[in-house]
Order: structure tokens, then sequence, then C-alpha cells
């Protein structure tokens, strides 16, 4: 079977679908508003008519090829390409401001395709244990997860914890617009018919991101080309020396740990992954002060994290045919069409194909670093374009990605409102993040918890009785705490270094 699924992806015509696949991907994922979910959404009508083999190598190209395209507007626009990118910008977009932006991307793309191969590694060899492991989780699991995850609003809310919290509660409230979960209530709808469906998150995360920094660059448009002035930048190899190669493994393999546990569980996300990586690396590093103003960590950390979800979203997918996140979902449909039987039994009844997903999964990490390395001076000049002529074309590109992503002229009027909301933190100095990290994990967080309350008839004590939830909803106070202690204690020093 490992020798006909090998002859298969190595057909001619299954490496040219791979690499059409990687480099559309990375198209999708480098322009805002565009996703690689839209990309494989598009592309799978398509794959119907393909072989088996050529039609999931070319999803599984695309795929790869999304989720890493979102750096590159990340560094060189502050704009997250992806939801898997919203980390990246943190660091990256002000090591583009500091003309390290060459740095930045070559750092990405390497620790990209790692932390790939490394997910890849666990999906061969453990995704048997560790879909097994999955079983035992039940709706008051993934709600201690939930709270655990929302915890991290601490250490991202800047010197203000109630602003940051005021924003991760804004952000959970807009995740409630539309219809409860379970029972079909719709909330917060005043009406609208538009907003029974909600806030799409390509919506949200355009409008505060970017379409706010095209508003606050118009407001200072008479500053705006001294603003924007071309950055240099230096690259040799992949930016990255072979000493910091040395000093960054560590947050290598934890961010890739994270980013593979994360993929596992069902819902997640390179999102909460990149994030959760980030903080993370941040807490564990002896110059915690220096994230945000534009180090390589930070970059490494998201990267190789949201790229290790990958191999992490294919395991239980597999195995038990439980898709980890929304493009492992739309990969779901096309491996049934393609009449692959997920499941335990998988190896038994689709061997050929299972094994041929891991070779192509492969494949498609080395073109990835192939293509994106390559063609890295054409998306470094993007730095030359003029800001007065980039930003309009980029607010378009904003339009058209929010108008894809549910075909409604209502999405556009919502990334400008989402635009001026973000005008409005700003002025406020509010982070924006934690409004983020609010809205992806709100309808998670809701959903299991009325769901584990449901089957336990209400009792509130299965959520301290049960050793995984109690174990992560002990890690997430615990979590606050020490993030709590550390701004007092860094406020009582300052406090008294003012006094001396």
């Amino acid at each position: 079977m490992i020798a006909q699924a090998l002859m298969n992806i190595l057909n001619p015509t299954c490496l040219l679908l791979i690499c059409l696949g990687v480099c559309v991907g990375i198209i999708f994922g480098s322009i805002p508003g565009l996703s690689a979910t839209m990309a494989v959404v598009l592309f799978l009508p398509l794959s119907f008519g393909l072989e088996p083999a050529n039609g999931i190598s070319l999803l599984i190209g695309l795929y790869m090829g999304g989720i890493s395209g979102g750096l590159i507007s990340a560094i060189l626009l502050k704009i997250p390409g992806t939801p898997s990118s919203i980390a990246t910008v943190l660091d990256g977009g002000p090591m583009a401001d500091k003309g390290e932006a060459g740095k930045a991307l070559g750092a990405g793309i390497l620790y990209s395709a790692i932390g790939s191969l490394i997910s890849i590694v666990a999906l061969i060899y453990i995704s048997p244990y560790l879909a097994a492991l999955t079983l035992k989780f039940t709706p008051v699991e993934y709600f201690a997860i939930a709270i655990f995850s929302l915890s991290i609003i601490a250490s991202l809310s800047g010197d203000s914890l109630v602003k940051g919290l005021l924003a991760g509660l804004l952000g959970i409230g807009f995740s409630l617009v539309g219809m409860a979960p379970i029972d079909a209530i719709s909330r917060f709808t005043f009406g609208s018919f538009e907003l029974m469906g909600g806030f799409n998150i390509i919506v949200l995360l355009v409008g505060v991101f970017a379409v706010t920094d095209i508003i606050m660059a118009g407001l200072g448009r008479k500053h705006l080309d001294d603003a924007y002035q071309k950055k240099p930048y230096h690259l040799k190899g992949f930016g990255v020396t072979l000493r910091e190669f040395k000093e960054q493994f560590g947050n290598m393999i934890r961010s890739s740990l994270i980013g593979i546990g994360i993929g596992i569980l069902p819902g997640i996300g390179g999102n909460v992954a990149g994030l959760l990586s980030y903080t993370a690396t941040k807490n564990a590093s002896k110059y915690p002060e220096k994230f945000g103003t534009g180090i390589v960590d930070g970059v490494i950390a998201s990267e190789t994290s949201n790229n290790a979800v990958i191999g992490g979203s294919l395991i239980p997918l597999l195995t038990m045919g439980i898709p980890g996140n929304t493009v492992a979902a739309v990969l779901l449909g096309g491996l049934t069409i393609h009449g692959i039987n997920l499941g335990p039994l998988i190896f038994q009844k689709s061997g050929v194909y299972v094994y041929g997903i891991f070779f192509a999964l492969i494949v498609a990490t080395l073109a990835m670093l192939v293509f994106e390395r390559g063609a890295l001076p054409i998306f470094v000049k993007l730095l030359d374009v003029p800001k007065h002529i980039l930003l309009p074309i980029v607010m378009v590109c904003c339009a058209v990605g929010a108008f894809s992503s549910s075909s409604r002229v209502f999405d556009i009027w919502c990334i400008l409102g989402f635009g001026f909301l973000g005008v409005v933190m700003k002025y406020f100095k509010i982070p924006s993040t934690p409004l983020i990290i609010g809205f992806i994990l709100g309808p998670m967080t809701e959903e299991n918890l009325r769901r584990a309350l449901q089957a336990s008839a209400g009792k509130i004590s299965v959520f301290f009785t049960r050793p995984i939830s109690l174990g992560f909803l002990v890690a997430g106070f615990l979590f606050v705490a020490y993030i709590l202690y550390n701004k007092y204690k860094n406020n009582g020093e300052n406090t008294l270094g003012e006094k001396e």
C-alpha cells in the first residue's frame, strides 16, 4: 500500500496539482479577506472530476498554501491574511517597520514548513493513540478548554487588564448575535434578517485589522507617504543563523506541540493555536517586554504553531471522521465523495489513500517552502508600492473578500462598522486581540456549557468532578493569577523607581 501510494503521488499530474494547489493557496492566504477555507471550497467541485489521489492532493496543496500564505500580508501589511496569522502581526509588523521584513518573512516561511513536517510526523506515528484520547472528551472537557483558552486574554491586555477584559467581553457579545446553539432562538437581531446568521469571523477580522488601519492611515493622510517609506531589508538564506536556530529550538518544539494539540481538538483552529503559542513563548522568555516590539521569537511561535495545526487536525478527521477545524470539515466532504471510509478501520479499508495523504502533505510542505522562499523578493516588493495606491487596492480586496464569504452586501457594511469600532478602540487604547479571542471562543464556550448542563441535569459540580476538566480549569486560574502577580509586581517596581 505504501509503494502504491508513493507511485500515485509521484505521478507528474499529481505533483503538478499539488504545486498548483500550493500556489493558489498562498495567493488566497495572502489576500486579506480570503482564506484557506475559501480556496478549498472553490476547488472542491473541481476535485470531484479527478482521480481520488489527484483530487485529494489538490485539496491538501490548497490547505497547506492557504495557511502559510497568511504570514505575507500579516508581516508586510500588518493585516492577517488568514485568521491563523493573527499572532504573526504582533511582531511581524514591527519587524517590517524596523527594516527586517525579509528576516521576518524568511523565518516565518522556514518555521511554517518545520511546524508542518513535525505535525505530519505526529499524524503518521501517533494518530491512533491521540485519537483514542479524544474519545474521552465530552462537552464538560471542551468547556474547560474554552475557559482555559480565554485566560490568555489576561496576558494580551497590555497595561490595563480591565480594558483587555472589556474587549474580550465585547467579542463574546458579538459572537452571541444570531441563532443560539441547540434551541436556535434568535438573539440580538433587532428584527434584521441579515443578523440571523450572526457575524462572520472573516468580516470581523477584516474590519478590525484591515479597515481600521486604512481609516487610521486616511486620517493621517498628510503624513501617509512619510510614515510608509520603503524600508530596506537584507536576507541570506531564510534569515535565521545557526545560532538563532539553536536558540529557538525550544520555542519551535513547544509551539509545534501546542499546534498539534489544538489541531486535534475539534472546533478551535490555528488562530487560537498561534495566540496560545505566542503567549507561552512570551511567558517563557527571558525578555517578555520585547514581545510586540518586533522580535523574531513571536513570528516563529505563531507560524510554527498554526502550521502544526494542519497535521493535528487530520488526526481526528482520518481516525474518527471528526474535523479539527473548518478546512478539515471541507476536506471531510471531499474525502467522503471520493469514497474514503473515515474511522478506526481506515487503514484497512482505504490504506492506499491514507498513505497517499501522508506523502501529499510532505510534498506540499516542500513545495510551499520552495515557492514562498523563491518568490520572497516579489512579496517584499509590496513595501515599495506607495501606500496611497496600495491601501485603496487593499480596501477593494477587503470588500470583495467580505462579500465572497457569504455573498452578502451586508458584510461589506459590517467591515466598515468594525473598522470604525477599531478606530474607537485605538483612540481609547483598548487592545483588539482580546476582542478576536472572545469572538472565536464565545460560541464554543456557550455551546459546550449548555450541553454539559443539559447532560448533568444542571449540576455545576460536573465541571469539578471530572479530572481533565478540573485540570484545565485549575490551569486557567493559575495562569491568570500568575499574570496578575507579574502585573502587580511590575507596577510596584515602577512606582518604587519613580519615588526614588
